[in-house]
């Protein structure tokens, strides 16, 4: 597996672009601009881009799909309990600032154990609410792309819509922090980190 990150958007999201290098199949993780970079490296490496799949439904991760969904065939997965995001964003955009946007839109629905396929590639799909109602994480081999759920030494906010401290203290203790402590986790925001030093180190067990 091939993969390349971007940071885009207002709140400087990550983006992850991820391909099976064989079938050429890619899919991209969160989408929080519309980035010609993106475009650029998917004509570049003779990509078929087959999903967008959605960490959760916050503005600052979403901005980008419509357009990118268009100009690329894709198409946009989310988890059920997100899709109240994704219709009322500009109730979210208007308490941070931000100006009205066209409502992002999804294709299908992800569920908790659903495994995806791209290429050769699995990818299981992790309902790990707290930060939203239906933020998930994707595990695809030895990475676990976390959304805004579990960063670096911290964990996501919970005081906005479908946030919950006491479900995103369960979701890390009893969900991510069961896997593998050497998977690495690229978060929504910041730098990478991993399983076991979040065990350790992360503000959660305080």
């Amino acid at each position: 597996m091939k993969m390349k990150t971007y940071i885009a958007g207002p709140i400087d999201a990550n983006n992850y672009l991820l391909w099976d290098e064989k079938s050429k199949d890619a899919i991209l993780i969160d989408c929080s601009d519309f980035k010609e970079e993106i475009l650029d490296d998917i004509k570049t490496n003779g990509l078929n881009l087959k999903y967008i799949l959605l960490t959760h439904g916050h503005f600052d991760h979403v901005l980008g799909v419509n357009k990118t969904a268009e100009v690329l065939g894709a198409k946009v997965g989310i988890h059920q309990s997100d899709v109240v995001l994704l219709e009322n964003i500009n109730e979210f955009a208007r308490l941070v600032g931000f100006p009205p946007i066209t409502p992002p839109k999804h294709d299908f629905t992800v569920s908790d154990n659903e495994t995806l396929e791209f290429g050769n590639l699995k990818i299981k799909i992790l309902h790990t609410p707290g930060h939203t109602e239906g933020g998930v994480c994707y595990l695809i081999e030895n990475n676990l792309f976390s959304g805004d759920t579990l960063f670096k030494d911290y964990y996501g906010r919970t005081d906005l819509f479908g946030g919950d401290f006491d479900k995103i203290k369960s979701s890390i203790k009893n969900i991510i922090f069961k896997l593998d402590d050497n998977i690495q986790v690229f978060p929504g925001h910041d730098q990478k980190t991993s399983i076991g030093y979040e065990k350790i180190h992360n503000e959660i067990n305080r």
